[in-house]
């Protein structure tokens, strides 16, 4: 089954991926001395944070490629499950600051 992930590596930054096979691929994050992303090997230990399912690869990799794109507080965001804050995560930093003051 298909899957976009996000793991939290050891210096507490994301990493966002997609396989074939979840546990595999979280072994070779943290185990393989070849397999698993450069970028992981130098964050060991990692932990997966989030997860899903998707009905084709082609489909989990487009997700993984758009929250590649995304910031810190929509990732963490995604990753407690508060789905209706990521619309307001994807406006500009000035655009949230001042719906705060206004109060909305």
């Amino acid at each position: 089954m298909p899957f976009t992930y996000l793991l939290r590596c050891a210096d507490e930054t994301f990493y966002a991926g997609s396989t074939w096979d979840l546990d595999a691929r979280l072994w070779q994050h943290n185990h393989s001395p070849d397999e698993g992303a450069a970028y992981t090997r130098r964050r060991r230990p990692v932990q997966l944070v989030w997860s899903a399912w998707f009905d084709s690869i082609e489909q989990a990799y487009a997700f993984e490629k758009h929250i590649q794109g995304w910031s810190r507080r929509k990732r963490e965001a995604l990753i407690r499950g508060e789905y209706d804050a990521l619309p307001d995560l994807s406006r500009r930093a000035s655009v949230q600051r001042r719906l705060r003051e206004q109060g909305g």
